[in-house]
Parts: C-alpha cells; sequence; structure tokens
C-alpha cells in the first residue's frame, strides 16, 4: 500500500498503549511516504503525541474514558469532515471509538471486530491471536492490507526530547548533573498487585543512594501514598527526590532521558523510558510481557514464574502477593548492574 493523503487514528486511552501506537505511525510513514497522520486521542495525551514527529496534529477526544457522549462525538465527526480523509484507523476495540470516524464521513475505516461494530467499520479485520500475540503486532497490522503480512521486525517507540528543557526541570527540581540518576516507577494505575513492594523500592534507593546515585521518584498524585513511603524509607535523604505529582507528562519524558538508569513495575512510565531507549529493568508479577512488553534492546525483565503467576487480577486474589514479594532487592541490583555493565 502506497497512498500517501490523511489518516485518522483513533488513539488508545492509556500512557503505554499510546507509547505503542507509535509503532504504527512510523509504519505508516514508511509504507506511504508523505502521508499525514492526526491523533484523536484523551487531551492528556496531547504532550506524548507531541513528542512523536509523525503525528502531523493530536484531536482531543470530547469524552470521557468510558463515556458514550454521542452528540459530542457527531459534532466532532461533522467537523472533521473538512479534513478529507482518506482513511481512518481504530486501535480501540470499543463500538463507540468507532462513531467519529463515521459521522466524519471517513471513506475507509478499519479496525478489528471488537464491539460488534459491524456497519461502522467497513474495513473490518478479525483477529487471529495466534498469529498476532502482541499488543504492537495488532496496531502494527492494521496500518497494512488485510492478510498482508508484517515486516519480520517492526520499529520501535522513540520519543523526541526537548534537552535544554529537561536541565532546566531538573534543576529546578534539585536533581544534579554530577550524578546519575536512578528513576524509580513504583506505581501502576492497574491495581495494586502489579506494584513491587514499597519497601524493596526503598532498599533498592538505599543502595544506589550509598554508591553516590540521586534518586527521582515518578508518578501522578495518585501515587504520593506510594512514593512518599519509599522517599521516607530512603532515609528522607536529600538525593531522593519524590517527584509524584510535581511534573506534567512533557516534564516526566524530559525528565526520563536523563536517567542512568529505569527500574518500573509493568506500567505507562515503563514505556514511556523503553521509548527513550534508558537502560530499564521492569519488574513482572501479575503480568507478563508476552502481550506489552517494553519495546526496546535497553530494557531487561524480570518475570515471576511461581505456579499462580500470572493471574491478570488487579488485587491478589490469594492476598500473598508472593509474585513480586519473591523478587528480592538483591536480585533487581544483580540485574540491573548487568544491564548497566552490558549498556557501557
Amino acid at each position: 500500500m502506497t497512498d500517501a493523503g490523511r489518516v485518522l487514528v483513533v488513539g488508545p486511552s492509556w500512557v503505554g498503549d499510546m507509547v505503542m501506537s507509535q509503532v504504527l505511525f512510523i509504519a505508516l510513514q514508511q509504507a506511504r511516504p508523505g502521508v499525514q497522520i492526526d491523533v484523536l486521542a484523551p487531551a492528556w495525551s496531547e504532550p506524548l503525541l507531541q513528542r512523536m514527529p509523525q503525528v502531523q496534529r493530536a484531536i482531543e477526544l470530547p469524552a470521557g474514558h468510558g463515556e458514550l457522549a454521542l452528540g459530542r462525538r457527531w459534532r466532532l465527526g461533522r467537523q472533521l469532515r473538512s479534513q478529507c480523509y482518506y482513511q481512518a484507523i481504530v486501535l480501540p476495540n470499543s463500538l463507540k471509538s468507532a462513531l467519529v470516524p463515521l459521522f466524519a464521513g471517513i471513506p475507509r475505516r478499519t479496525g478489528w471486530r471488537g464491539e460488534m461494530r459491524y456497519g461502522l467499520l467497513n474495513d473490518l479485520r478479525i483477529l487471529d491471536q495466534t498469529a498476532l500475540p502482541l499488543m504492537v503486532q495488532r496496531f502494527a497490522a492494521l496500518g497494512l492490507d488485510a492478510h498482508a503480512a508484517l515486516p519480520h521486525e517492526l520499529p520501535q517507540p522513540l520519543l523526541v526530547v526537548d534537552a535544554e528543557a529537561a536541565r532546566e526541570c531538573a534543576a529546578r527540581l534539585g536533581l544534579h548533573p554530577d550524578k546519575p540518576i536512578l528513576a524509580l516507577c513504583p506505581g501502576a494505575e492497574f491495581g495494586s498487585a502489579k506494584r513491587w513492594p514499597v519497601e524493596y523500592y526503598a532498599d533498592l534507593a538505599r543502595h544506589y543512594l550509598a554508591r553516590g546515585w540521586q534518586v527521582a521518584i515518578y508518578g501522578s498524585a495518585n501515587d504520593r501514598p506510594v512514593t512518599a513511603p519509599i522517599r521516607r524509607g530512603s532515609g528522607a535523604d536529600p538525593h531522593c527526590r519524590d517527584l509524584a505529582g510535581r511534573t506534567a507528562l512533557a516534564e516526566v519524558v524530559d525528565l526520563l532521558s536523563l536517567s542512568a538508569a529505569v527500574v518500573s513495575n509493568d506500567s505507562g512510565l515503563m514505556h514511556i523510558a523503553a521509548a527513550l531507549r534508558r537502560p530499564l529493568l521492569a519488574i513482572y508479577g501479575p503480568t507478563s510481557p508476552s502481550f506489552t512488553p517494553p519495546l526496546s534492546a535497553a530494557a531487561a525483565l524480570l518475570v515471576s514464574d511461581i505456579e499462580c503467576a500470572p493471574c491478570f487480577a488487579r488485587e491478589c486474589p490469594l492476598g500473598h502477593h508472593r509474585c513480586m514479594r519473591e523478587t528480592p532487592v538483591e536480585l533487581v541490583v544483580q540485574r540491573l548492574d548487568a544491564l548497566l555493565a552490558e549498556r557501557s
């Protein structure tokens, strides 16, 4: 397929999924030189999309997560008719996500069958989960003609960084350019089951602080009940900074680019760190990297192999949280040091 022109992509609603959608944008530009890509997505995602040079325009979705907002979707679709899109690619599987392209009169509307979207999508694909086990493969396949084979290797996400803004933000938040930064990402929107224990993160912070590093703890304001005890557990060292809720999404991207290493749960920040090509150690317990792994050669994984993992539950159904608690700090230090040695 070599068509140029304009494409509207209806983007996903989660940070990690949005990062992985960049693979589709890159693949579209490679397959269709000159294509212009607009992305319809929640307002929070605009700073992230601005770091993807393949995206010409981010369009705010006029509805909250899970909200139908039929009238607002119809009005936006009517407004978009003048943009002359020749194709819409709908990444979410919900019925409502296919409405704006229909209302916009986009002639080719592509997506997986999902929530009974017959009539809404006229390039309806039926997913073979065995052939496309990874989410990123499913995204990229929608940019190809039906039944076309994916390339042997897909591109990886790569976010653009504002280096000057990164330096200014780091200075404002008390991060020093002369000490390596260990970034900790202890939150997880999915639920507490995905979180490596707070006391383990605190022990890890103390270990690297004692080696002359500084530690930056990232998260949203909702993560403060998790991040604050980590800083306290570090001995409230002045070189340990709790940045949860203190940074906008664009600032997080820039600051993470300064990290010498990142340790993260399976989360959106994990995918951002991967797309910045930072040395990353991702800790998996109740979830699996077999569907949404960090897409980076600089990433290493620690995956629980206990009998009940992965359970994909938000909270540990057995109450013991062994999948995360049995991943000791010593093992994380060992794997992280080995990763850093490989990347040096």
